[in-house]
């Protein structure tokens, strides 16, 4: 059984300011949940990040620690972000959107993917768990960016 889950959230500030600090894989660990480390481990061929660039994660889920790499296949700032796993317990594309809305940003989280090995078996509950994480994702981004910005 595959895995497709899309999250929607309205956040009270303009898509650049959501993107950049969601974009941005330094701060994956602060606001994405399962998240305890983060690090480029393959700049873009230009350097820096962007399309090419390939993040290492270290995760847990259900106490399981998980590392995985995501490799970044699309990069429009403020807008998408698109990654897909290239070394992991499954596969999987991860996508980022930023939309402008009347009152501020409409960020979505899709996450895609089909369990394997041990993991098939628990599709059904992997699939609400990652609903139940990305649902606490943005809602931990909004806060995040609603303290940076002073209550805003």
């Amino acid at each position: 059984m595959a895995i497709d889950v899309t999250v929607r959230r309205v956040i009270l500030l303009p898509p650049e300011r959501v993107a950049a600090y969601a974009m941005d894989w330094r701060h994956d660990a602060e606001w994405t949940q399962g998240i305890r480390m983060a690090e480029l481990t393959r700049p873009a061929e230009g350097g820096g990040f962007g399309g090419g660039a390939e993040v290492t994660r270290t995760a847990y889920l259900l106490t399981r620690r998980i590392d995985y790499i995501l490799r970044v296949a699309a990069h429009e700032p403020p807008r998408l972000l698109n990654m897909i796993s290239v070394d992991g317990p499954m596969p999987m594309h991860v996508t980022y959107a930023f939309e402008r809305h009347p009152r501020g940003t409409l960020a979505g989280i899709r996450v895609r993917g089909a369990p394997g090995g041990p993991y098939r078996v628990a599709a059904p509950l992997h699939a609400r768990l990652v609903r139940t994480n990305l649902t606490k994702d943005l809602r931990d981004l909004a806060r995040r960016l609603s303290d940076r910005e002073g209550g805003a």
